[in-house]
């Protein structure tokens, strides 16, 4: 029996699908290599016995040009699938495709929504800008939604930021399009000179006097209520959540714990736990009984300690903690990653689809 590769897609596209890979020269709309439909969102192709197949094979799938190349299911480049030589039935998925060089469907992008340039932060005698995304269909669905609260709402998804950006509305985008991503985010810009101050939860450090209790009161006191007003909102706490990156990492670890009516849901990645000695025993005074979800993110090539650290404080709260069972804990390590945004944003969708599913 010849080899045969059975697929299956999303059926929203009459194009064909072809297989392209080094037995044919990575070939584009090649006809000898298009895929049969079986039936409703499945295909099939079975290599001829007279092509003359390499040891190892190496394929992707297209519809007949890099620009509508497959794509993982959150929008992102996939590596080229790999096959040793002897297998006979081989069953992929393609969950999304790229369309006309795009990683997502315009149709599907959250609105972005200024809500104040200079939102009034009475406890730290600051103001800010705020901004909301909210899902595409807001208008018309008549819908709650849960809230996600994020730091540094410069690198969000504003394409001409100097230190790049998540990209995280073109990754709602993708989640929408599968009929996820029903969330609202809430975009808080950094304090720039005044960031790690503000996001330092200790009162004495090297820094100076940290301020990230103040900063807190803020999220907590002054904007939910607010946007809980504004917007239409599920305002417990399973429904809430905060997330940051590096500095704005380690502010919402502290938001979960400090905060554990408020906050139920946790993002957490790349944390600056460097910052004080023994932190996560800090935090552990913090512990309490309620169920909470926490998505821990990190990469090998950040600082030689960030995965070590990540993985001490996860380890002390299981440890330590009491209750085991009131904390969910999904840690993710990139041995290959990077600090940095495009990483950040590329785990961003997975840990939204994790935290509130």
């Amino acid at each position: 029996m010849g080899l045969e590769l059975e697929l299956t897609t999303i059926n929203d596209d009459d194009r064909p699908i072809y297989v392209t890979g080094n037995f044919n020269k990575w070939a584009l709309e090649d006809e000898q290599f298009r895929l049969r439909p079986t039936e409703d969102g499945k295909y099939l192709y079975r290599f001829p016995p007279y092509i003359k197949l390499p040891e190892s094979i190496e394929y992707k799938y297209t519809r007949g040009d890099w620009n509508f190349v497959e794509l993982d299911a959150y929008g992102g480049r996939v590596p080229n699938r790999k096959i040793e030589k002897g297998k006979n039935i081989i069953k992929d998925e393609v969950p999304h495709w790229r369309e006309n060089g795009h990683t997502f469907d315009k149709e599907f992008l959250p609105k972005k929504i200024l809500i104040e340039d200079d939102f009034e932060i009475p406890q730290l005698g600051r103001k800010r800008r705020i901004q909301a995304l909210i899902p595409h269909d807001y208008e018309t669905s008549g819908k709650s939604y849960p809230v996600i609260y994020m730091q540094d709402a410069q690198n969000l998804f504003d394409p001409y930021s100097p230190f790049g950006n998540w990209a995280i509305d073109e990754k709602l985008a993708v989640m929408a399009e599968r009929g996820q991503a029903d969330v609202i985010v809430i975009a808080i810009d950094h304090a720039e000179e005044n960031r790690i101050k503000e996001f330092m939860p200790f009162k004495e450090t090297r820094f100076g006097l940290g301020e990230g209790k103040r900063y807190l009161q803020f999220i907590t006191e002054t904007l939910k209520p607010y946007v809980d007003r504004k917007y239409r909102t599920l305002s417990d706490r399973s429904n809430t959540a905060i997330g940051g990156s590096s500095m704005g990492g380690l502010i919402s670890v502290y938001a979960g714990f400090i905060h554990p009516e408020i906050f139920g849901r946790l993002m957490i990645f790349s944390p600056s736990l460097w910052v004080k000695s023994n932190i996560h025993f800090d935090i552990i005074r913090h512990l309490h009984p309620h169920e909470t979800k926490v998505y821990l993110y990190a990469g090998g090539s950040e600082s030689a300690n960030m995965v070590p650290n990540l993985r001490r404080l996860k380890n002390a709260i299981e440890k330590q903690g009491g209750d085991q069972n009131s904390i969910n804990f999904k840690l993710t390590i990139d041995p290959n990653g990077r600090h940095d945004e495009k990483r950040w944003g590329h785990e961003f969708p997975r840990a939204v689809e994790w935290l509130f599913s």
